[in-house]
């Protein structure tokens, strides 16, 4: 064991001295404001007026209110559509780019580019997309025979139009994530079941499947949360609406803080987010536990 002040001690000095900078910024730029937010969400304060504790009105209101059920129940449908296309379609791509063709890199890299472009620009191209009289979309619609569709302005179709860009925008980044995990199995267990006259379905689902367990809870709890926390399509294509029919969590977050001026709302509606979120990774992060255990005992 080394001597007390001896080098290794030396060397964790200066191991602070290097992570000081670092540690000083995540202090200053996230402890600090987590901590104040967490304050804030126990008083009543418009930024005007010095704030006013409350002690748990805030969170009891925000259960009170009638529109909390409403932008609740929006939100939940949001995210089990988000992350149910979201996985399939990276999944899908995954299977489809994995492979060593020429040229390959090129589709993967046009994939990827949606991850890497702003949301503003996103919203602004699926707004022309959507557009009702000289969109592409309701154009294609024309050729097989539809009528017009409304798509950011009819209840019906507003909030499943909003799942598709934010899909659109973030395919890229799991389907990358696939890529590594499909990459990463042994193609030797294929090989052997193609040996054994195990069809493509059958390989897929007893072989790739299973083995892309830890990469597909990795996704899943990625693609929950991003879609707990979705707003800047929202805020660009609908603004909430039509008839709130598009007003999620984080978009009345946003309202009750910058419209409506009520951080201690604000606040406590981010943290009651912040616990669905950790109970759901939570939840999600059990289940990997219980698929190792399984997978230790077969």
């Amino acid at each position: 064991m080394p001597r007390k002040g001896g080098p290794l001690a030396g060397e964790s000095r200066w191991a602070l001295v290097f992570l000081a900078p670092a540690l000083l910024g995540i202090g200053l730029f996230s402890l600090v404001p987590t901590i104040g937010s967490l304050l804030i969400s126990f008083t009543s304060w418009d930024l005007l007026a010095a704030p006013r504790w409350v002690g748990l009105a805030n969170y009891r209101s925000l259960v009170a209110d009638p529109l909390f059920s409403q932008v609740a129940g929006n939100t939940l449908l949001f995210v089990v559509l988000y992350v149910a296309l979201d996985i399939a379609c990276a999944l899908g791509l995954a299977l489809a780019l994995n492979t060593q063709v020429k040229g390959i890199g090129l589709f993967r890299t046009a994939y990827f580019l949606p991850v890497v472009t702003s949301m503003v620009a996103v919203s602004i191209v699926w707004e022309w997309i959507y557009d009702p009289r000289y969109g592409a979309l309701d154009a294609l619609l024309h050729l097989f025979g539809a009528g017009t569709v409304h798509w950011l302005s009819d209840p019906r179709f507003a909030l499943p139009a909003i799942v598709l860009v934010s899909v659109w925008k973030s395919l890229g980044y799991d389907m990358v994530l696939f890529l590594a995990g499909l990459q990463g199995i042994p193609p030797e267990y294929g090989e052997a079941a193609s040996v054994d006259g195990a069809s493509g379905f059958v390989r897929f689902w007893r072989i790739t499947l299973p083995m892309l367990g830890p990469t597909l809870l990795l996704v899943g709890i990625l693609a929950t949360i991003r879609a707990f926390q979705t707003f800047d399509a929202v805020y660009m294509l609908t603004q909430g609406g039509p008839r709130r029919t598009t007003e999620v969590i984080v978009y009345w977050l946003f309202q009750n803080a910058f419209t409506y001026f009520k951080l201690g709302k604000a606040s406590a509606l981010a943290y009651l987010l912040f616990a669905v979120l950790m109970a759901l990774t939570l939840f999600q992060w059990s289940l990997r536990k219980r698929w190792i255990h399984q997978e230790e005992g077969t």
